[in-house]
């Protein structure tokens, strides 16, 4: 029969699924060169990928770890929270939902602490948090960490990564603009160092008022700083801009900043300044 003539397909068994132990959580991608990076590795680096050198974000907590002397910190010990001077409904759900997830209680975390045994008072604004966005508690934190390094007769540093103002607390939001620049101005009647240090991004409210002010601003390398972003600009303007105008490196050409500093120079960067200041004094 034709049947028989037929030859059979040899049919390969189907290979077994291979499972791969890859831990979840232990890997991130990076967003410049795509690469996938063991997060570990990436620690050790200072959140640099090791592949291209991109900078990524970091947590208010490594970023103290990176620039204070071990077990030297200790935050300013007062509690306050938004009133919700808008109202909305959703808006305290929000932060109850991101205190959870951040495991910080705001978009600044404000206390003193020692870099090479000098002591500051340090100010670290974390993008995780309503992405650092400006409201009445940061604000407030701000002007109450520059109340008290005028008290104490310290320096002051602040690090500075924000989208702007909190558009949940409206025209409120915008007045910490006005207060956290009249308090520096007493800490510059004072004679106080003030140094900020913008990462990326630095943008809006928070821009056109604390992180300009420094007697000294750093930056972090490829760093986007700005008011408002390009497109934005464009539209207003009607112009074209310069590639890159807002990136730490067309700033420092231009005057705007003073040094721009790898991540693992900061800590000792920032101590050399403070002895020169008080070299100055005397």
């Amino acid at each position: 029969m034709i049947v028989d003539k037929i030859k059979k397909r040899n049919i390969p068994e189907k290979k077994k699924k291979v499972n791969i132990d890859i831990p979840v959580g232990k890997w991130v991608k990076c967003d410049s060169c795509k690469e996938i990076i063991y997060k570990e590795d990436l620690r050790k680096n200072f959140s640099i990928c090791p592949h291209c050198g991109h900078y990524f974000r970091m947590h208010i907590n490594k970023r103290l770890e990176l620039i204070l002397d071990k077990d030297t910190y200790k935050r300013f010990d007062f509690d306050i929270e938004t009133n919700n001077p808008l109202g909305l409904e959703d808006y305290p759900k929000k932060l109850k939902s991101l205190r959870e997830k951040t495991r910080i209680k705001e978009a600044v975390g404000c206390g003193i602490g020692k870099i090479h045994g000098e002591e500051v008072v340090i100010c670290v604004m974390d993008s995780g948090f309503l992405m650092g966005s400006m409201g009445i508690v940061v604000g407030e934190k701000i002007t109450y960490s520059v109340e008290q390094a005028i008290k104490r007769k310290l320096p002051l540093i602040i690090f500075a990564v924000s989208g702007g103002a909190r558009m949940q607390e409206g025209i409120i939001s915008l007045m910490q603009m006005a207060k956290t620049t009249a308090a520096l101005t007493k800490l510059d009647k004072a004679g106080l160092l003030y140094i900020s240090v913008l990462t990326d991004p630095t943008y809006g409210g928070v821009t056109a008022s604390f992180a300009s002010l420094g007697d000294i601003i750093l930056a972090e390398p490829g760093a986007m700083i700005g008011f408002a972003g390009q497109r934005v600009i464009e539209q207003t303007i009607g112009e074209s801009l310069p590639e890159g105008f807002q990136t730490a490196e067309f700033l420092l050409e231009h005057g705007f900043i003073d040094k721009i500093v790898e991540r693992k120079e900061l800590k000792d960067t920032i101590y050399k300044l403070i002895q020169f200041h008080k070299g100055g004094e005397n």
